[in-house]
């Protein structure tokens, strides 16, 4: 493959982290390896996944592509904000394992960038895809309007709280280019967790710059039985877990910033449903004692059903049985 790089092309650092998916890992790094904008560098950062995935890597024989592999696991936001740190590009770009960009991605994005310093993120729409890479076109539309992105026109929008932290419009870990100088790698928290991108977004409207929205899909996300994000909405009692703390730490954080104030009643909602999914996933792992605090705590923020339904289960015996269905 020729790696020839045009003068103009400033160097973006694709970031692939991963975990124990061989095969889909494989289909993520050939997207970013097709990109028609050449000047790139390609991390890929492994979380000690069971087999090494350097063969996978060799495969390519693109001397664009490095592995980064974590001696142990450390969870999904120090595994890719380390890699992130180890970026040399101007800008950087996210793509999980498991989801695609289109060939044109990087082109479509990054001139916008350069062509504006006061930019920090450019973003786009994205597809949603199955575990065979069909696109679910009915999906795909929903979650563009479930994101607010059918409301948007292209253009700078800045500041941007709003399209960061509330509406979420901007996905950072698949359909973002973010200028690398603007974000401060090291303030992170571990505690973000699953949340890790948008944590990323806060960080990226905090530093005051613009957004720039290019109203196309130019990257698929993938929706699959194994991913984080169904593994979460489902029986999974430690990604519940996972989804609950890192959620309660995130809005906590927006809740004190007084850049944020007027969104203070959307935290607390949110707050109240990370409390609830928490003590919920303690629930169903019988920390009982551990899990009506969170209950307390999210009838607080606001009052709901799903909440007070929970609350009263904890009381009940047999209660964890019943709580699957809550």
């Amino acid at each position: 493959m020729s790696t020839n790089v045009r003068v103009q092309e400033s160097l973006v650092s694709v970031i692939i982290p991963t975990y124990n998916r061989p095969e889909y890992l494989r289909k993520a790094i050939a997207s970013a390896v097709r990109q028609t904008y050449c000047n790139i560098e390609i991390i890929v950062s492994d979380d000690c996944s069971p087999d090494n995935p350097q063969p996978i890597i060799d495969e390519f024989q693109d001397s664009r592509i490095r592995l980064r592999r974590n001696p142990q696991n450390l969870g999904i936001a120090l595994n890719v904000t380390s890699a992130f740190k180890e970026a040399k590009g101007k800008y950087v770009a996210s793509l999980n394992d498991d989801d695609l960009w289109n060939e044109d991605y990087l082109a479509k994005l990054v001139p916008y960038l350069d062509a504006n310093p006061d930019l920090v993120v450019a973003f786009c729409d994205h597809y949603v895809i199955d575990s065979d890479d069909k696109i679910d076109y009915l999906k795909t539309e929903k979650n563009t309007r479930y994101w607010k992105r059918s409301r948007l026109e292209e253009g700078v929008y800045q500041p941007f709280y709003q399209l960061s932290v509330v509406d979420q419009s901007v996905f950072i870990a698949l359909a973002t280019v973010i200028r690398r100088d603007a974000i401060d790698w090291n303030s992170i928290p571990l505690e973000v967790g699953l949340f890790w991108d948008l944590y990323l977004a806060y960080l990226a409207c905090r530093s005051g710059k613009g957004a720039y929205y290019y109203p196309a899909r130019l990257t698929r996300y993938r929706i699959h039985p194994q991913s984080e994000t169904q593994i979460s909405g489902k029986k999974n009692v430690q990604a519940k877990i996972r989804t609950g703390k890192a959620g309660i730490f995130c809005y906590e954080q927006f809740m004190a910033d007084e850049n944020l104030q007027e969104f203070r009643a959307y935290f607390r909602a949110k707050l109240a449903q990370s409390h609830t999914t928490l003590g919920i996933g303690l629930m169903r792992s019988e920390q009982i004692a551990a899990a009506r605090p969170h209950f307390w705590k999210a009838i607080q923020y606001k009052l709901n059903l799903r909440t007070i339904a929970a609350l009263t289960l904890s009381f009940t015996p047999g209660s964890i049985v019943k709580l699957l269905k809550v």
